[in-house]
């Protein structure tokens, strides 16, 4: 499809960079303390590509992120392009019935979350979404079917939730062999 051979020229635009640019600066957050060179920010990248992958998510699957711009954001945007995952980019103002509406139409089987921004409680909003959330592992909802992991940037560890910073430990030589 032509949304995949754009990420796939988006990934080789990227790896051309990140090559020779090795130790300049590439990302900086001031607000997170972050400042990544181009050779760690590969890192980080293929590292949590590597780690959806452990989680089940393949080529073309949704992954939803509902944040405002910070670091994760960035690392997620390029580390679903780098595997062929489309990720969906849920508006910041959303209130529960839009995030449901926007999970459930585009069938987003991963959500990365933001805990909160400004007033939005992110984490209480997908709640009200998932009242039977499992133990730490798979979300089964019959609202919102497709959706099977939520994953949230920062915070204390709530039940059912994955942690963002967990995911790239997750990974495995077989799914690095795949990157």
């Amino acid at each position: 499809s032509d949304l995949i051979d754009l990420q796939e020229h988006y990934v080789a635009l990227f790896d051309r960079s990140r090559v020779p640019s090795g130790e300049r600066p590439a990302v900086l957050f001031r607000e997170q303390g972050i400042r990544w060179t181009w050779r760690e920010f590969a890192t980080a990248v293929d590292e949590l590509a590597a780690g959806f992958l452990a989680l089940g998510l393949q080529r073309g699957d949704r992954l939803g992120i509902w944040s405002p711009n910070r670091a994760e954001w960035l690392v997620t945007q390029f580390a679903t392009a780098r595997v062929g995952i489309v990720q969906v980019n849920i508006n910041p103002a959303y209130r529960p019935a839009e995030l449901e509406y926007t999970l459930r139409k585009v069938g987003v089987k991963a959500l990365v979350c933001a805990t909160a921004f400004k007033s939005s409680d992110y984490v209480a909003m997908v709640e009200t979404l998932l009242p039977d959330l499992p133990g730490r592992g798979v979300v089964r909802s019959a609202g919102l079917p497709d959706l099977v992991h939520v994953i949230k940037m920062g915070g204390d560890p709530r039940p059912g939730w994955l942690q963002f910073d967990d995911i790239a430990r997750l990974r495995t030589e077989a799914t690095d062999r795949e990157l």
